[in-house]
This record gives C-alpha cells, structure tokens and sequence, in this order.
C-alpha cells in the first residue's frame, strides 16, 4: 500500500484545482446561476475551462484522450470544488459516465464515447435510484427484448444532470425480482429518444436533478453495456468510485465551512472580546479540527484504494463516506450556529455550505447506509 501523501503529480493537479476554481467557479457564480435559474445549472465557459485543464479526463485512458491521473488525481478536483461549491457535470459525466464506459463499455463504446466525453462534447447522467433513499439493487424500471430492440418501461428519481445529459445510463430489470442483484442491466439511452421525457428538478442547493420516465421506449441491442443481467457489478465498482469522489468534496466543503467560521470567531467581538477568545468556542473548534483530520486521511485511503484496486477499496469507500457524511453535517452546523443570527441569512455564504452538503450525503447512500454497508462487508 502506498504512503498516504500526494506525489508531485497529484500536487501540481491539486494546486491546478485550488487556482482555477476559486478564481472561475468561486461562491458568486453559483449564487448568479441559483438567481437566475440558469437552464443549464452549471457556466458552460466554466466547463470548457475544465475541459482545457484536463479536469473532465482526469479518469479516462490516455488511449482515449484522458490523463489516466486516476481517482486520487480527481479526488483533489473536487475537495476544491467543495470549498468553492463549484456547479459542473464533472460527477454525471468525468466520473459516472467515464467509470460505467471504462468498466463495461466494448471497445467500440469506448472509441466513440471517451475521447468525446475528455474533449467535452458529451455529457452523460447515471439514471440508477427509484426510492427516495439508495437502493441500487431496487430495480423495477424493465427492459425487455423484442427482435434486436430492448423496450424500456419504468421511472427513475435523482438523476443528477438528468435535463442536460446526451445519454443517459439506464439501470434495467432484464430478469429476476425486485431487489436481486443478478438480473439488473446498463443500457446507454439518448435523451431524445421517443419515449423517454425528462423533467427537471432544482434542489436546495440549486443544483440539478431530474425525473426520468420510460415509456415504452426502444433501443438497438448494442445499447447494452457489457453482459446482459450481469450490470450490477458494474454498477457496484461505479457507484463505489463516485461515493469515493463526493467522500472528497464533502471534505472540501468542511473543510471551507470550518476555516470560515474559525475566521470569524478570530474577527466577531462580543462583550469587547473576540469570540475565539471564549473557552467554550475553542473546545468546539478542537474537536471538529481532530474530526477533519480522520477525514482526511480516510477519504486519501479510499481514493489510494480504488486507484491500486485493493480487495478492500470498498469497505473503504463506505467508510470514507460514511465518516465524511457525518464530519459534514457537524462542520455545517457548527458554522450556522457560530456565525449566530448572521448565519441563517443569505448574505453569508456558511449556510449555501450547508444546503450543498445535505444533498451530497444523500447521493449514492447516506451515513446509515455506508455505516450499514461497513458492517455487512466486514461481516457483522
């Protein structure tokens, strides 16, 4: 196993990150595309810049267009996109989109999808929830074969980027029951196809999500992404790697909410004395301080883990999630209620932090979830 420090690599794309986003996707763009309520949720300029950076091709192969800089390597992108709650597709697209492609995808899929995806031509969004909470197994959208056709029914909720995407990724009953893992399948749907509608949501954090219908919408076969009713594995590694990246972003977003609020207690006077002067306050700072640091080190873990394709990658995922989703919701708190008043109003920036987290713990399984998951794979 590797040290767990970035090497000289992972640094310059680290530094690359913390430059490029604060001064072009910093708080005051998402405030401007939340006011406006933007068609698109996210800068398209914002995402051409990634795209020249490299950011969107940070996963893929260099044989198609990408940096091949590995999940520890995007890890550092969206720590920053945390601190500076940056709205781009690079979930739905550099991570979802690349991961199912890279994994399942034929050879043929990957020489028409990747290198379109690295140089920003195509967006992609993974259509995989059907409950209000993360059941990937829970699968009742159907799809079943006519001729050389598959014929898609059934409805998905969540969907980040849903409304934009080119294709979407469709997580299908090909066989077997409701809950079974054996039997789900990954076909690749246009967005335009007859059939399907999409119905954009905006959320509290004034991202986006969407509701995806099928209605006996057609595909051609070669829609499927590697073997028929064997998608779960797939989906499972997929879901593990993007779990692993919003682990990371929820570390930035503490990140930035803890530094914030520290600022603020060092500057706010109170009774004439700084608040950070107050006993009580530097005890609550402490403790989230050691808090943010098991973050880090758990969230590096995982991304190391997923990059050196350690049987335990997922074990500590769940666990980078699970830790992160709980260390977000106490940083977040903390930085309303030490703001005081102040930081229930619009005018600071601490509870957009808060509104961005909530959403983020929620993707792709929740504390519970992950702390469950834990268990289950360390065999409680």
């Amino acid at each position: 196993m590797a040290a767990l420090v970035l090497n000289e690599e992972q640094q310059m794309l680290r530094d690359a990150a913390q430059g490029f986003l604060s001064e072009n996707a910093p708080i005051s763009q998402l405030r401007k595309l939340r006011d406006e309520r933007d068609e698109t949720g996210f800068s398209t300029d914002l995402w051409k810049g990634m795209v020249e950076m490299g950011f969107v091709g940070t996963l893929v192969d260099e044989e198609f267009g990408g940096s091949a800089f590995g999940n520890v390597g995007m890890g550092q992108v969206f720590e920053y996109a945390g601190r500076n709650l940056s709205a781009s597709p690079l979930l739905s697209t550099g991570v979802l989109g690349v991961s199912v492609l890279q994994l399942a995808g034929s050879k043929a899929q990957k020489q028409d999808l990747l290198p379109a995806i690295a140089e920003g031509r195509l967006l992609t969004a993974l259509a995989v929830d059907e409950t209000p909470r993360h059941a990937p197994s829970r699968v009742a959208t159907t799809a079943r074969r006519q001729g050389d056709m598959f014929v898609i029914d059934g409805q998905k909720s969540f969907v980040i980027d849903g409304h934009v995407a080119d294709k979407l990724i469709v997580s299908v009953r090909t066989s077997g029951e409701l809950n079974d893992h054996e039997g789900i399948s990954l076909l690749l749907v246009d967005r335009d196809t007859a059939g399907v509608s999409v119905e954009r949501t905006i959320m509290v954090d004034s991202r986006n999500a969407a509701i995806v219908r099928f209605d006996n919408a057609q595909v051609n076969a070669d829609a499927l992404l590697g073997d028929i009713d064997q998608g779960f594995a797939t989906l499972e590694k997929t879901l593990d790697i993007a779990n692993a990246q919003l682990a990371a972003e929820l570390l930035g977003i503490s990140l930035q909410s803890f530094e914030v609020t520290v600022k603020y207690l060092q500057e706010r006077k109170q009774f004439g004395v700084t608040l950070g002067s107050f006993q009580a306050l530097q005890h609550r700072c402490a403790h989230l301080f050691s808090e943010l640091e098991l973050v880090k080190s758990v969230v590096l873990k995982a991304l190391v883990a997923l990059d050196e394709q350690d049987p335990e990658a997922s074990v500590l995922v769940s666990l980078a999630k699970a830790k992160s989703c709980e260390v977000a919701e106490l940083a977040t708190n903390e930085a309303v209620q030490l703001h005081g008043g102040m930081g229930m109003t619009d005018e600071f920036d601490v509870g957009l932090f808060m509104k961005r987290a909530r959403p983020v713990q929620a993707l792709f399984g929740d504390y519970r979830y992950h702390a469950d998951r834990f268990a289950s794979l360390r065999g409680y």
